[in-house]
């Protein structure tokens, strides 16, 4: 699946592609690759050697270092390919707060929060299905305050830093 491309950088643009292997975080995992995978081929004939002298148990490390190097390269690859933050400001993407199908209210581009009094939540609609009012009322509060919380975060508009 091809990462979309950002505004105003046409699909198939070369700064794209430089961008993912030369931004601060790529090239640091560059180097940590470069130093990372050199220690595991030097350790895995540092084991071979002493598995050749009779130590036994340095033949189950002779093949762990390999496969260690191995994850290193594939989280390399998943990381150095992961879609990249765009650095210029974030579209602003309509927020609705009235519920939706399913009983569900939207309250931001990625979150869907159960409406109050779906019954999703605790299956009977109130805080633990105890059925007391007082309960269901505290904990609908503390919900709305913890959704007015992750709405400040979605409009402060502050990239993710790795």
């Amino acid at each position: 699946m091809a990462p979309a491309a950002w505004p105003g950088m046409p699909l198939g643009s070369l700064s794209t592609v430089s961008s993912v292997w030369t931004s601060r975080r790529a090239i640091s995992l560059h180097v940590a690759l470069i130093v990372f995978v050199p220690g595991c081929v030097a350790l895995t004939w540092w084991q071979v050697s002493r598995a050749l002298g009779g130590n036994t148990l340095s033949w189950v490390y002779t093949f762990e270092w390999p496969i260690f190097a191995g994850y290193a390269l594939y989280m390399w690859w998943k990381l150095v390919h992961d879609e990249p933050v765009p650095e210029g400001p974030v579209p602003e993407e309509p927020v609705l707060d009235e519920p939706l199908q399913g009983g569900r209210a939207h309250h931001g581009p990625h979150q869907m929060v159960p409406a109050a009094g779906s019954g999703e939540a605790g299956g009977s609609g109130e805080a633990g299905g105890s059925g007391e009012a007082g309960e269901a009322g505290e904990e609908d509060d503390e919900l709305a305050a913890y959704n007015r919380y992750l709405a400040e975060l979605n409009a402060s508009g502050r990239p993710k830093r790795w």
